[in-house]
């Protein structure tokens, strides 16, 4: 329970970017290797060495250099589709772990800024190199006097922490579609092994075929009832006489 804890602590700490440069999948796996001794905290670039010192606060040990081996700290940014050049292969929809990506298979896709991490993960799938990473358009509050900037910095605490949270929500529920939608395909596998098995017919199209025949005789006989049964009303009792008594 105490490790739970101490993992949601580290992630609540990450900057959510699941840009996977830390080499693990995503921030939370990032943060349960800290907690097991597989992981330093200096393989966040996306966090830098604020987020490195955060991590040492919070664990109780030293602050060390970021690793240059993962990555170095940049500017925030966010990628851009030359919508032009987009074929719509939907490669990096795909790819993109907090599903900040909107297209169709063949028609133009294009980025939800506001929801993009920076993670460059749809950069490389690109058959056409019609992706880009550009500076986030960030608007810092609009505060002139500089005796504020305790307040300045606070309010961009409090935007970060916002993002952060909003992408680790997004990048769960794109963890949990995905999983849903593994299990709808592999019901829909078992279904269709099921209707090829030996046991249950030759083969899906014969079991068709027996249906589609079946459904064709039963009409049959509901249509050969129904003409029976209005040939029976429609005999004529004209020639039939009651004597009188």
């Amino acid at each position: 329970m105490k490790e739970n804890l101490l993992v949601a602590e580290i992630d609540a700490i990450l900057p959510q970017t699941q840009c996977r440069r830390c080499g693990f999948p995503g921030c939370r796996p990032y943060a349960t290797a800290i907690v097991e001794g597989r992981a330093e905290i200096n393989q966040c670039p996306p966090g830098g060495e604020k987020g490195v010192r955060k991590l040492a606060e919070l664990l109780g040990v030293s602050p060390m250099p970021l690793n240059a081996a993962h990555g170095i700290s940049k500017p925030e940014e966010v990628a851009l589709i030359n919508e032009q050049l987009c074929i719509g292969c939907t490669l990096c929809i795909q790819a993109c772990p907090v599903d900040a990506i909107v297209g169709a298979a063949k028609q133009m896709h294009t980025v939800i800024a506001a929801e993009c991490t920076g993670c460059e993960l749809c950069v490389a799938p690109c058959p056409v190199d019609c992706i880009g990473m550009v500076q986030a358009n960030l608007q810092p509050p609009a505060i002139g006097d500089k005796s504020l900037g305790g307040l300045n910095t606070a309010l961009a605490c409090e935007r970060e922490k916002a993002a952060a949270d909003r992408a680790r929500s997004r990048y769960q529920f794109r963890l949990e579609r995905l999983e849903r939608e593994k299990q709808e395909c592999q019901e829909r596998l078992a279904q269709k092994a099921e209707v090829m098995a030996p046991g249950n017919g030759s083969s899906a199209a014969a079991n068709l075929k027996k249906a589609t025949v079946q459904a064709a005789l039963e009409r049959a006989r509901t249509a050969q009832a129904q003409a029976s049964k209005k040939n029976n009303d429609a005999e004529p009792s004209a020639g039939i006489s009651v004597p009188n008594s």
